[in-house]
C-alpha cells in the first residue's frame, strides 16, 4: 500500500512537473510572416494616419501620455514611440507597449512589413515570442488586408525616435497562459460591407475596441452579460474611473439617446489639442479618446451609433467618477 501511495505521489509530481515544461518550453500559435513589402501609396498612408491616430487608436497605447492633461493626452513629439503602463490599473506584471516607429536600435526598423502585420493581427512578435493581449490582437485578426496594409504604411511613415523601452515582463502564470492567445490568420480578409451599415458598424467597433473597456472583466476576459453595459474600473495616479453604459438600456445606458447627440457628444471634443486641453482633476479624468474619436467620419459614428443600438441592454447604472480613492497608509 506505501508503495502503491509513492508511485502515485510520483506520478502525480511526474505529469505536473511535464506539463509545466510543456507551458515553459511551448510557443506560441503561428505562421510563417508574409513575405510582403506593403506600398507607400497617399490613399493608404491618409487611411493608416485614420486607423493609427483615430479609430483603432494605436498613437494611445504606443505613445508617452500627460497624465495630468484631460484624457491622459499623448505628448505629440514621442507619437508611436511606445509607454509603459501604469502598474496600479492592475496588470499582471510589467507591461509596455512597444516604440512602433522605424529607428532601427529602439523601435521597428529592422522588422519586415511581414513580420509588422503578424504582430498586429497574429500577436507574434518579431522573435516568436506571445504578445500580451492587452494589445488586441484578437480584435484585429478581423481587420480587413487593405486596412493592415495601411497601418503599416504609416507606421513606416512615422519619424524614427530613438527610445529604449524595457520588454513585457508578466507574472506567473499569465507568463505562460498568453502562448495559448495567438492564433495565425490563416486566410485573405475582404473589406467591410460600407452598404451594410450595422456590419460596417460592427467592423468599426470591433477595431475601435469598444468592447474591451465599456464590459466588466476578470482575469482578463469579459464577464459574460456584461457586454458594452460599462462599470468596468481605471486607476491611474490618484484618479479613478468607471466606463460609461453604453448599451441600448433606456435608464442606465444610451437607448433614449439619438443619432445626432451620440454624434454630437464626440464632436464636442474636436478642438481638444495637448496645447489647451484642461487640467487632469478627478470629475473630469477619463482614458475614452475623446481627442482622437473626435476625428471619426459622420458615416463611421452612425454605423457605430446604429451597430450599438443591436446589442443586448445591460441594465447597469455606472457612477463613472466616484470620489477619488484614498491613498494607501
Amino acid at each position: 500500500m506505501k508503495k502503491f501511495v509513492l508511485w502515485t505521489l510520483y506520478a502525480v509530481i511526474a505529469i505536473v512537473g511535464g506539463g509545466f515544461l510543456f507551458l515553459l518550453m511551448k510557443g506560441p500559435a503561428k505562421a510563417a510572416p508574409g513575405n510582403i513589402k506593403v506600398e507607400a501609396t497617399a490613399e493608404r498612408l491618409q487611411r493608416g494616419k485614420y486607423l493609427f491616430e483615430h479609430l483603432a487608436d494605436c498613437a494611445g497605447c504606443h505613445s508617452p501620455r500627460n497624465v495630468e492633461k484631460f484624457g491622459m493626452m499623448i505628448v505629440p513629439e514621442g507619437v508611436g514611440s511606445g509607454f509603459e503602463f501604469p502598474k496600479e490599473i492592475g496588470l499582471p506584471g510589467t507591461v509596455i507597449a512597444p516604440n512602433l516607429t522605424p529607428d532601427p536600435e529602439t523601435g521597428l526598423g529592422k522588422w519586415t512589413d511581414g513580420e509588422k502585420i503578424r504582430a498586429i493581427r497574429e500577436g507574434v512578435s518579431r522573435d516568436g515570442r506571445a504578445l500580451f493581449p492587452l494589445m488586441p490582437y484578437q480584435a484585429f485578426s478581423r481587420m480587413s488586408d487593405e486596412d493592415v496594409y495601411s497601418v503599416v504604411a504609416y507606421m513606416n511613415s512615422l519619424p524614427p525616435v530613438k527610445r529604449p523601452l524595457a520588454r513585457t515582463e508578466l507574472d506567473f502564470p499569465v507568463n505562460l497562459m498568453i502562448k495559448f492567445a495567438p492564433q495565425p490568420v490563416s486566410a485573405s480578409v475582404g473589406p467591410p460591407d460600407r452598404t451594410n451599415r450595422l456590419k460596417y458598424g460592427e467592423y468599426l467597433v470591433t477595431i475601435g475596441g469598444c468592447i474591451g473597456c465599456h464590459s466588466k472583466e476578470e482575469k482578463g476576459t469579459v464577464v459574460p452579460g456584461s457586454e458594452y453595459g460599462g462599470g468596468r474600473e481605471f486607476n491611474v495616479s490618484t484618479y479613478l474611473v468607471r466606463s460609461a453604459n453604453i448599451s441600448p438600456d433606456e435608464e442606465t445606458g444610451i437607448g433614449k439617446w439619438s443619432e445626432d447627440r451620440f454624434i454630437s457628444k464626440f464632436r464636442g471634443y474636436s478642438n481638444v489639442t495637448y496645447e489647451n486641453a484642461s487640467r487632469t482633476n478627478q470629475s473630469n479624468f477619463t482614458l475614452m479618446p475623446w481627442a482622437p474619436f473626435s476625428q471619426l467620419t459622420d458615416d463611421d459614428l452612425r454605423a457605430i451609433y446604429a451597430y450599438l443600438r443591436t446589442v443586448k441592454p445591460v441594465q447597469n447604472s455606472v457612477d463613472v467618477h466616484p470620489p477619488a480613492p484614498q491613498p494607501q497608509t
